[in-house]
């Protein structure tokens, strides 16, 4: 596991641009639990968010997905997240199913956009970039780091 020793100094220093893709994830998982399990319960649509959402921080955090992400993105420093950090993104993904819930939906649809295009403008990074990456890596990764050819 890729996983690096928790800190429990500053739980604010775990919250970082890429929390704005775990809001969405939360979005995300809302609007595909209500279409598929659209009689449960919210509740049990959350569980069923979160334990999606705790499957995928353990397979990020696995050597398979680093040594991915290392070589498809422009991350090559990135070992993987510290047990704090991947307990704040699924409370950050619980945070954005709730709003999800409690929102509506143009509302969410407008709040997913902006996150994006802030951190896409910020990082040079974001959750879309992060899966068309695997289709278009070449371009991205130029984009990324800063290289413009015309």
């Amino acid at each position: 596991m890729g996983w690096r020793h928790a800190k429990f100094g500053n739980l604010a220093a775990d919250f970082d641009w890429y929390s704005l893709s775990h809001l969405i994830h939360g979005f995300g998982l809302y609007g595909l639990t209500w279409l598929a399990l659209p009689r449960a319960s919210v509740a049990a649509r959350l569980v069923l968010a979160m334990l999606v959402e705790c499957g995928w921080e353990i397979l990020e955090n696995s050597s398979f997905i680093i040594d991915r992400y290392r070589s498809e993105t422009i991350s090559l420093n990135y070992y993987g997240d510290s047990i704090l950090n991947s307990i704040s993104d699924t409370l950050t993904m619980m945070f954005g199913f709730v709003l999800a819930y409690r929102l509506p939906v143009w509302s969410i649809v407008l709040a997913a956009v902006l996150m994006e295009a802030l951190a896409g403008y910020v990082i040079r990074d974001n959750l879309t970039l992060n899966i068309i990456m695997l289709i278009y890596r070449r371009s991205i990764r130029s984009w990324q780091g800063g290289v413009t050819s015309y």
